[in-house]
């Protein structure tokens, strides 16, 4: 954290996944580190925006335990301090809506193709919008495309 607030920065995405073992964090370390960055923060003088990300969605098949465990954690992560809670991976208008009603955060969602448009997530009470990498993967999508074009007429 204090590279973090060294180098200016006044917020963060922090996740739940577990890189090393696979899963999700328990739910109670991950309260505690999430306590421990607003702390830190605080102790250097900036109150760290902190989007808590929660990846039930990206580990769980079952739409209904993705719902009920974003839930749970969205809500510890909140009484833990994050300002935001971010269940990567939610998509449709009653999950989300659920979400929203349930946890009882400012909640993020990724915007993704043929998923809810901007003015949908507001109509359901989604105060962020995230697009990831999405934005740049249409980008690289637009270049391999033109360069391709190019290719084809012998001009690269």
């Amino acid at each position: 954290m204090d590279g973090l607030l060294r180098a200016g920065a006044v917020g963060l995405n922090f996740e739940d996944t577990d890189h090393e073992g696979g899963g999700m964090v328990d739910a109670a370390s991950q309260v505690e580190r999430l306590a421990a960055i607003k702390a830190a923060g605080r102790a250097a003088g900036v109150d760290v925006v902190l989007n808590a990300r929660v990846d039930a969605f990206l580990h769980d098949d079952e739409p209904e335990a993705q719902v009920e465990e974003a839930v749970r954690r969205g809500r510890l992560y909140a009484e833990a301090g994050a300002d935001c809670v971010y269940p990567i991976g939610a998509r449709g208008r009653d999950p989300i809506r659920r979400l929203v009603e349930e946890i009882g955060a400012p909640l993020n969602v990724l915007v993704m193709p043929g998923g809810l448009n901007l003015e949908q997530l507001a109509e359901l009470g989604v105060a962020r919008a995230s697009f990831g990498s999405g934005l740049m993967h249409i980008a690289m999508d637009a270049a391999a495309e033109q360069a391709s074009a190019y290719r084809a007429t012998g001009l690269g």
